[in-house]
């Protein structure tokens, strides 16, 4: 701590990133990147930027970014926000969008950014209870509030919530802007960027970090009524006009056009997480139902941190929690099979 930090600085407590390990040959399970590349048409499209026009400016707007994703998603350009990374969007959503005279509601196990954001911005929070079996209960969330907020699926139990329930909770809260964090839609829920024309206190938030193998290029994005981006679109060109670099525009753009490859991808991992479920029920884990390119997992004999640190000590690597009501869980992400038959090998030696 420094005596040049401001008060605001001192009492910040920031979100903690995944393990990004530098050790070669790990199977790396644990911040759910895609284990497949990206589309072979994004990479072209992001070469083809490699020229002398890096010495000018990125469109500022993104647009052709724009124009992509609401072809994909059948809305208009001006209902598109695009950002550095989704977590910038929720940022800027958590900044230009919530109220601060009633508490923001999300749940209790959820993404651990959200009280992070509630911290930078001074926003007051409650967290919301899962059920038993770490489901949203649509009724508890029928309150006074500044603005409601969970990913769907959610992480990191990957557990969905139904549009039909989104949009009961959508009814039951006109007043409040209601963000849905699809990161991880694509690998088994159903978009609630159907429900954006209908419902102008909707905002759904994506990024292609997961299921367009683009992590490393930092795109997020939110669709909704263009009220709401105008928000957004004000938030940020007052705090960086050029959040997007050519590269990033140019292959997210690409991305979205390429769906044969999407689609496939997408289907392989699904495939893989229902194959890596029976393996592990088989080995006697308690696994959630999982929505996404996850899975949420517990073993009734065994101890998640023993588990998570024999695993690393074999090279895989996975990511467990400490909150007390998830601590005997593991959140592992869907691999290769080659990936997940290593990882169901490590823990057969363990749990066998």
């Amino acid at each position: 701590m420094s005596r040049f930090w401001s008060p605001f600085v001192k009492d910040l407590v920031p979100y903690v990133p995944g393990e990004q390990p530098k050790l070669a040959r790990l199977v790396k399970l644990n911040t759910n990147e895609n284990p497949y590349g990206p589309s072979p048409k994004a990479i072209a499209a992001m070469q083809a930027e490699l020229n002398d026009s890096l010495r000018l400016y990125p469109d500022p707007n993104g647009e052709r970014l724009k124009q992509a994703v609401a072809t994909h998603y059948r809305v208009r350009p001006e209902q598109v926000f695009v950002g550095n990374g989704s977590d910038e969007v929720l940022a800027h959503i958590f900044h230009g969008l919530f109220q601060h005279d009633r508490p923001v509601l999300f749940p209790d196990v959820t993404y651990s950014f959200y009280p992070v954001y509630c911290g930078l911005y001074g926003i007051d929070f409650e967290t919301v209870a899962l059920d038993e079996a770490f489901q949203i209960r649509v009724d508890d969330y029928a309150r006074p509030n500044g603005g409601i907020i969970f990913p769907n699926p959610n992480a990191p139990t990957g557990r969905l919530l139904g549009l039909a329930e989104i949009e009961r909770l959508l009814q039951a809260s006109p007043d409040s802007v209601v963000v849905i964090d699809e990161a991880y839609v694509d690998f088994g829920g159903e978009s609630a960027i159907a429900l954006v024309d209908r419902y102008p206190n909707l905002l759904v938030t994506q990024t292609l970090s997961k299921s367009r193998s683009l992590a490393g290029l930092r795109v997020g994005l939110a669709v909704g009524h263009p009220e709401l981006i105008e928000a957004l679109e004000r938030i940020k060109n007052s705090f960086n006009s050029y959040p997007l670099d050519r590269l990033a525009i140019a292959g997210a753009a690409a991305a979205f056009e390429d769906r044969d490859y999407f689609e496939d991808c997408c289907r392989k991992v699904i495939d893989s997480r229902e194959r890596l479920v029976g393996e592990l029920t088989g080995l006697g884990f308690e696994v959630l139902p999982s929505a996404a390119n996850f899975i949420f997992a517990r073993h009734p004999g065994q101890d998640a941190a023993t588990l998570a640190a024999g695993l690393r000590e074999q090279g895989v690597i996975v990511r467990h929690f400490k909150q007390p009501r998830i601590a005997q869980f593991l959140r592992i992400t869907v691999g290769t099979p080659e990936q997940n038959q290593a990882l169901v090998e490590a823990l057969r030696g363990m749990c066998g």
